[in-house]
């Protein structure tokens, strides 16, 4: 029986291992020990109960960690790497990665890195912590997976499968790297303006915040153009005020990490625009100065 080690233990870490427990062995690794027994609240308000073998980086077993068919990356993207290199030593070279972290950052760098495949997912299940007991599964989404070099096509049609028939839908795709850049474009317009001023992010259609997404949008789409990610079909902007609208009440995972007092994910999310702006002599003032606000921020 195949064993799904999740690196991890966040919302989305803890939704993937609850949701694959009930039809494989799952390990679930976070930085301190998480009681074994776990629930799963469903979008339907139903709980669900499952023990999860739960360790530690320090904890985990050589033996357990060679077992492992998967390992799942669920940490934040500046978190990643150093996860990742707290267990490695551990894992056979061929185990392969899921990636489901924000941004364009962690991604190029792993799968360049590790020596075993690398698949990268992205995804719209909607999950928040239930204290060190559970998991609520706020909202049913949709999660794309597949590897940024076209060589394991294959291992991301069974993931999806197997992500499916654990009740998290998830479809197989040929051009991950797009998906992941086009979301990398939703985040940079919404995340940051939200974190820096506080606010719901159906608030960004009003002023003084929507010249400020527009600005940040045009800024994106130049890098975008020069990168050759091909925009989507009704323009970068009206993917951007969808998003705002069908998320209106929210407050972003960039606010909840400013208010919790966290390190947020910034560098991940606008560096790699802001990197890819000076690669092609492209100015991004806009995209500069809430990163500047940001990395600043106590």
């Amino acid at each position: 029986m195949s064993l799904s080690l999740i690196l991890g233990p966040g919302a989305l870490g803890r939704l993937l291992a609850l949701r694959l427990a009930a039809a494989r062995p799952v390990a679930l690794i976070g930085r301190r020990p998480l009681p074994g027994r776990q629930t799963l609240t469903t979008p339907e308000g139903e709980r669900r109960q499952a023990t999860l073998r739960c360790w530690t980086p320090t904890s985990l077993p050589a033996a357990t960690a060679r077992e492992a068919t998967t390992l799942h990356l669920t940490t934040k993207a500046y978190a990643a790497e150093a996860a990742l290199a707290a267990v490695a030593d551990r894992l056979r070279p061929d185990t392969p990665l899921v990636l489901w972290q924000n941004g364009y950052a962690t991604q190029p760098r792993l799968t360049e890195r590790w020596p075993g495949p690398v698949l990268c997912a992205t995804t719209t299940e909607g999950a928040y912590l239930d204290g060190d007991h559970g998991v609520v599964h706020a909202g049913h989404g949709r999660t794309l997976i597949g590897d940024l070099d076209g060589r394991h096509g294959s291992l991301a049609e069974r993931l999806a499968d197997r992500l499916t028939a654990a009740g998290l839908p998830a479809t197989p795709v040929a051009d991950i790297r797009v998906r992941l850049w086009h979301k990398l474009a939703v985040n940079a317009a919404i995340n940051p303006l939200v974190a820096r001023f506080g606010i719901r992010n159906g608030q960004l259609r009003d002023r003084p915040f929507r010249p400020m997404v527009e600005d940040i949008v045009a800024e994106v789409a130049a890098v975008m153009a020069a990168e050759g990610i091909p925009p989507p079909e009704d323009g970068w902007a009206a993917l951007v005020w969808s998003v705002v609208s069908a998320t209106a009440n929210n407050r972003a995972s960039m606010l909840q990490d400013v208010r919790a007092g966290r390190p947020t994910e910034h560098d991940a999310i606008l560096g790699p625009l802001i990197a890819a702006g000076r690669r092609h002599g492209l100015a991004t003032p806009a995209l500069a100065a809430l990163y500047r606000r940001l990395e600043s921020a106590p």
